[in-house]
């Protein structure tokens, strides 16, 4: 019996479940990708051979497991997945990581927090997303994306003190681009903006799924057309031929761990996730990395954790709380109303079948008296 109900709550929990693990590798990455740039590694480099690993170590189980789901390839579609491609792979990644040489990893991981309310603006705008505003639910949807948007102000114009490191670092992840940091400004306005395009991918996804509904297909195309999209960029702007060179060392590793990890698994876990619960419903485990990564960067790496970066954190993951409380009342009404709304429709109809049957029947004696 306990066995069962385990059972149960997994099945029950399992998207929550898995997109937590997911913002565990998301953690993760922060540290080791901020370890390899400052060791020297170009992020649009960096770009184009993870989502490479990431295609290489994909294609085979997509090509197998999927062979029997997966839709025919169309041009519309393949347009579709080379826009979805540019906006999640491409050109969001490169301004991404490109912000990280400017400012730091907790920063970064707060402001990620902004995609679930930019997400969800847009898909009350798309009509994926319905706000009573009438309702304590949609009055706290409202209010929720207002004082996270609030928060990631907070964090882009205000950078404040730092706190006093408490100790040495655990780890030494390098400190050969420290001097980029200084450039706070940019690096936030440039995370900003890989947010916005980040948001209208994760939208994209919700309506591209509809038409090839296929995980780990999608994922594998994605990967592949944006590593074509991201090599083709960094040619244009990086010229050496040294910059494509990596040793077997942390740039390696950084490498192997966002292919096969985040433009991998991370990625289909997302993909998942959203054709089971909804674009809005992933973006909003994003604060458990911002915990995870300043709790590293603070105590583990030595990390400088500025004050309006704990003031902005504190807001976002509070509105973005507020956010998914309303969100999450708000499914349960509308799967209650979808249970009830079968008997209010089929008995109605049942009932004019019935009335239809008895007029057509007191016709046809009226008509034929002697078969009466």
């Amino acid at each position: 019996m306990k066995a069962a109900t385990i059972t149960g709550i997994c099945q029950q929990f399992r998207p929550h479940i898995l997109m937590i693990l997911a913002q565990i590798g998301y953690t993760f990455m922060y540290i080791i990708t901020e370890a390899s740039f400052n060791h020297g590694m170009n992020p649009f480099v960096y770009i184009t051979y993870r989502h490479i690993v990431a295609t290489l170590v994909m294609l085979p189980f997509a090509y197998f497991l999927e062979r029997k789901i997966r839709p025919r390839l169309t041009i519309a579609l393949f347009l579709e997945i080379f826009v979805l491609s540019l906006l999640g792979v491409s050109l969001t990644l490169n301004m991404y990581f490109t912000s990280l040489k400017y400012t730091s990893p907790t920063l970064l991981a707060c402001m990620v927090n902004t995609i679930a309310s930019l997400t969800f603006i847009l898909a009350v705008i798309l009509r994926l997303e319905i706000v009573n505003l009438h309702s304590p639910r949609g009055m706290a949807k409202i209010l929720g994306t207002s004082i996270s948007l609030a928060g990631v102000m907070t964090m882009t114009l205000y950078k404040g003190p730092g706190l006093k490191n408490i100790g040495r670092a655990l780890v030494h992840v390098g400190e050969g681009n420290k001097a980029f940091h200084e450039n706070w400004l940019k690096g936030s306005l440039l995370a900003v903006a890989s947010c916005i395009t980040w948001s209208i991918w994760y939208i994209m996804q919700a309506y591209t799924l509809k038409r090839y509904p296929a995980q780990l297909s999608l994922a594998t195309w994605m990967n592949f057309i944006g590593a074509a999209q991201s090599a083709v960029f960094t040619v244009i702007v990086q010229h050496k031929q040294a910059e494509w060179t990596i040793g077997f060392n942390i740039d390696l590793w950084s490498t192997l761990y966002g292919g096969v990890i985040i433009s991998g698994i991370v990625t289909f876990i997302q993909l998942w996730c959203t054709e089971a619960k909804g674009p809005v419903f992933v973006t909003m485990f994003n604060p458990l990395s911002t915990l995870l990564v300043a709790v590293l960067s603070y105590f583990v790496l030595n990390e400088k954790l500025y004050v309006g970066s704990i003031i902005g954190g504190v807001i976002v993951i509070a509105g973005l709380y507020l956010l998914l409380w309303g969100k999450e009342h708000d499914e349960a009404q509308t799967k209650q109303e979808e249970n009830q709304e079968p008997n209010t429709l089929i008995f109605p109809s049942a009932n004019k079948m019935t009335e239809s049957i008895n007029v057509h029947a007191v016709s046809s004696s009226r008509k034929c008296p002697t078969m009466a």
